[in-house]
């Protein structure tokens, strides 16, 4: 009998170490994973930070982002394009949403769209300088990002995922957003934006499988 108990509790054992073994195999990162991404909107964030009344900060993202990028060998003939719809912004606030839609801000009716196109690379996946032609409204700068590829996953579908992050900082008007009310001790809105950039793709190959992923 204790043999018998003995057998079953070793049976347990090997059963839960196959399946955390399973279980990593599928879900850890991977390394560098060379090949085209279709970015994931459900699953990426392209969010700003902006002064307001000059004490506080204003927190917004856009709900909706367009695009691809391709992680390639070597890694600095990578490339990464991206596209958002600006009616998409969310602050939080839908009377301010408004206002940032507008004439003031993005005219959303006459420049719907803002676009990022890398156009140089340099660095390791862990730690890189992009260089991107942004534009917004009428107006395409250079900016420098700050980046790093944060890993390859395949997920439970069979989708392999690959993920991105991108932080930078522009002047806003520099992009023809000039609103310029005052308060007291200076501007309500500060012309310092912060953005941060979140980006999971899904291997271009893979695409068609769907997006269990809600």
């Amino acid at each position: 009998m204790n043999k018998i108990r003995l057998g079953l509790h070793v049976l347990r054992i090997l059963t839960v170490f196959f399946t955390l073994t399973l279980f990593v195999n599928v879900f850890a990162a991977t390394d560098y994973l060379k090949g085209k991404y279709n970015v994931d909107p459900v699953h990426s964030r392209i969010s700003f930070i902006v002064p307001h009344f000059v004490v506080s900060e204003v927190e917004g993202r856009f709900n909706d982002v367009k695009g691809e990028f391709t992680l390639s060998e070597p890694f600095t003939e990578s490339r990464v394009i991206a596209t958002i719809p600006v009616k998409s912004i969310d602050t939080g606030s839908k009377e301010r949403d408004d206002h940032l839609l507008a004439k003031d801000f993005f005219e959303v009716t006459k420049y719907p769209e803002m676009k990022l196109v890398s156009k140089s690379i340099s660095g390791t996946p862990e730690s890189f300088k992009m260089i991107a032609a942004l534009t917004i409204k009428d107006v395409t700068k250079d900016v420098v990002f700050d980046c790093k590829y944060t890993g390859a996953v395949k997920d439970p579908w069979g989708q392999q995922r690959a993920a991105l992050k991108a932080t930078a900082k522009v002047n806003r008007k520099d992009f023809n957003i000039n609103y310029d009310d005052k308060i007291g001790i200076g501007p309500a809105v500060g012309d310092e934006v912060k953005i941060r950039l979140w980006t999971e793709g899904i291997k271009a190959e893979d695409s068609q499988k769907g997006n269990p992923m809600k």
